[in-house]
């Protein structure tokens, strides 16, 4: 495992989430980072850091990651996701909005309007060494590895997909034991 760019990785994490926080702007972190943050641990390399963040938010996002030195990337529609780089980490920022019935729903794209599962962003926050960050919930992060293949045909199962859903299973069942 890369320790200096994990280092780097929760550097701007804990520097996203500080600067975030201070203009209001709620964040989770989800996919491999919010993993390890449940875990409390770095358990592999990350390619990113991919986070959710409410689309009312995306215009007062932009210009927190851009005072921070954080450079737009091209890539998916804006309403559904923005896309940075900084010294050369990136970070994802799909963008979530609220149904009628209080649903977190995807934002953008031919998607929009979809609910996303139940509970998604109310867990407990999780934790690596001193650093605390809102994560998507650990039964929640299961189903969307378990499901993004089905909803999107275009992305095929991972090898590191099973090895998450495993370490996130085996630790909910410590968890519960406990």
């Amino acid at each position: 495992m890369d320790q200096e760019r994990a280092g780097r990785q929760l550097g701007l994490i804990a520097g996203v989430l500080e600067a975030a926080r201070d203009r209001g702007v709620p964040l989770w972190l989800r996919g491999g980072w919010a993993m390890d943050f449940f875990l409390g641990e770095v358990t592999r390399d990350h390619g990113d850091i991919d986070w959710f963040a409410r689309a009312g938010d995306a215009r007062v996002l932009a210009d927190v990651l851009a005072r921070l030195g954080h450079t737009p990337v091209p890539g998916p529609p804006a309403d559904l996701q923005l896309d940075f780089v900084k010294d050369a980490l990136d970070s994802s920022f799909t963008l979530v909005d609220t149904d009628a019935a209080g649903r977190v729903t995807v934002a953008g794209g031919p998607w929009a309007g979809t609910p996303w599962p139940d509970g998604m962003l109310g867990t407990e926050p999780g934790r690596i060494g001193a650093l605390e960050a809102p994560i998507v919930d650990p039964r929640v992060q299961i189903e969307i590895k378990r499901m993004m293949p089905v909803w999107d045909p275009s992305r095929p199962r991972r090898a590191k997909d099973a090895e998450d859903i495993a370490r996130l299973e085996a630790a909910l069942r410590l968890r519960k034991a406990g």
